[in-house]
């Protein structure tokens, strides 16, 4: 059996969607967890593209261990340097250079010819090569670049020094068999393709992203690029979830196997989902709330005679069990120590006390926590400590509301240690907070998603919150938890209009003339 290596591009690709900008030391809690799955490459982001962004694949460099760490670059030298620069002190360094290939974007992006934009490609490639021995090179928009064309341009940049060559279909306009006859295709026709690995990375524009990359992989694809719950621009990327699980599952059909931890994968869905404030669709294959839920009476009495009739994936494996009702207000603060520690955290002293402090509050609203809740306690605490993009804080709502009357809301926000105060009605009580706190900010922010849904089953449950907000052309999203729906709407809407603000620095602050960041 051959193995399939690996790619996650969760924090590059994936953090392209609208409002899901993520700081330095989200970055990092997703880069680590990660390294406890297992990935064999953690893309780590575009360092060119930011101040903030070139801090976040530095720091990921030098603290995790085990995956090569990538870092995403146009083939330009100031591009090349910069992620050289930002991965040098990581284990196992890796500069991806990409440039396209297809005769649409050669003449509509770049104004230049085939001959031409090789030579710069190679260029780049060997620029890079003089830095960092392991290189991968991605032609982008190779599914709608000529076969012949894009042959000839592998087997140059493999001759060039290229490690990892990487077959992007960057608008998913690929279907299984072409995709799969394209891999084949390169096999065949180019020489010393053996000497390299040879990488995919599909988008889900028509839906076929997975499809599409297995269909690779039996065709001669040895590395996936994938994101966790399927993110990324546009529809998103091929899901590293589904990728891993149906090379798993169906071992006697593919014969390949990865090195991916999968009891980790769900508790992986759920950070990213958290810290990117993107729930994941109930539906959706293997780390959705109803992936392995039956409510069909067949499924059911099949279910309790053997799971195996209508589960083709045991929860298990994923890393789903029952919640255990295992902590309470008395549980103390050595249990608490355990149960973080099992969840993959270490926090210093301070930090651990805002933690159990936390914990205490909750413990006492619905008496018995579970490993989820506890989870959402610790992401807050990291959240009320380290995220820099925090300008504002909830100190306090009280609402006013009744059958006829209309709903007023009397908000208090603090911003460097000033206590800011302001009323509003509305069409509801959170449509009043929300009022409330664009009275405060002084600014009008517009509402494009808000959704709320519990995180255990109990109706003590707290509630998770998560909102989208947009200004001046930019959009955030924003997530606050509470046992108090409106407590945890109110965090989500502070939340997401600091990191508007925090966005719309850090975009001022970049000195990157290029608005079209592509992906591939």
């Amino acid at each position: 059996m051959e193995k399939i290596f690996i790619f996650d591009t969760t924090l590059r690709d994936g953090e392209q969607i609208p409002g899901a900008c993520l700081n330095p030391r989200e970055k990092l809690e997703i880069a680590l967890q990660l390294e406890r799955l297992q990935v064999d490459a953690i893309e780590a982001g575009f360092p060119i593209s930011s101040p903030g962004d070139f801090e976040a694949v530095k720091t990921i460099a030098e603290k995790v261990k085990g995956p090569a760490i990538v870092a995403l670059a146009r083939a330009v030298p100031k591009d090349i340097e910069a992620a050289w620069e930002a991965i040098r002190k990581a284990e196992r360094p890796r500069i991806h250079v990409f440039l396209p290939s297809s005769d649409i974007h050669i003449q509509k992006k770049f104004g230049t010819d085939r001959t031409k934009q090789l030579e710069r490609g190679l260029e780049a490639l060997k620029y890079a090569k003089s830095l960092c021995s392991e290189i991968e090179y991605s032609p982008e928009d190779a599914s709608r670049t000529d076969p012949e064309y894009l042959a000839k341009v592998v087997e140059q940049v493999i001759a060039a020094g290229a490690t990892v060559v990487n077959i992007p279909d960057t608008v998913g306009y690929a279907v299984p068999q072409q995709f799969g006859r394209l891999i084949a295709y390169l096999m065949e026709k180019v020489s010393d393709i053996d000497k390299i690995v040879l990488s995919v990375h599909c988008h889900n524009d028509l839906g076929l992203a997975t499809a599409n990359t297995l269909s690779a992989v039996e065709n001669g694809a040895r590395q996936v690029e994938c994101t966790m719950n399927g993110l990324g621009e546009r529809a998103g990327n091929a899901s590293l979830e589904e990728l891993v699980m149906a090379i798993k599952t169906r071992k006697d059909y593919f014969k390949y196997f990865t090195t991916v931890n999968t009891q980790e994968i769900m508790r992986t869905s759920k950070l990213v989902s958290r810290l990117m404030g993107m729930p994941v669709q109930a539906n959706k294959a293997i780390v959705g709330a109803n992936a392995f839920s039956h409510s069909s009476g067949i499924h059911q009495d099949g279910i309790l005679k053997d799971r195996s009739t209508y589960e083709a994936i045991r929860p298990e494996d994923v890393g789903i069990t029952e919640h255990a009702m295992v902590l309470t207000a008395r549980s103390g603060r050595h249990a608490l120590r355990q149960k973080i520690s099992e969840m993959g955290y270490d926090f210093p002293e301070q930090e651990f006390e805002a933690v159990y402090n936390q914990f205490l509050t909750v413990a006492d609203k619905k008496k018995q926590v579970y490993d989820d809740d506890v989870a959402v306690i610790v992401q807050d605490v990291i959240f009320a400590y380290l995220d820099d993009s925090k300008l504002y804080s909830l100190e306090s709502y009280k609402m006013t509301t009744g059958n006829g009357e209309v709903p007023e809301a009397r908000v208090r926000l603090r911003r460097e240690g000033v206590l800011l105060e302001a009323s509003a009605q509305g069409d509801g009580p959170i449509d009043a907070i929300f009022k409330s706190v664009d009275k405060i900010v002084g600014a009008y922010h517009k509402l494009e998603d808000f959704q709320v849904r519990a995180v255990t089953e109990t109706k003590e449950a707290m509630g998770i919150a998560t909102v989208r907000v947009a200004r001046e052309g930019f959009r955030a999203l924003g997530r606050g938890s509470s046992t108090d729906i409106l407590e945890a709407s109110a965090k989500a809407y502070v939340q997401a209009i600091n990191r508007l603000q925090w966005l719309m620095l850090r975009t001022s602050e970049t000195h990157h003339s290029d608005n079209g960041l592509s992906s591939k």
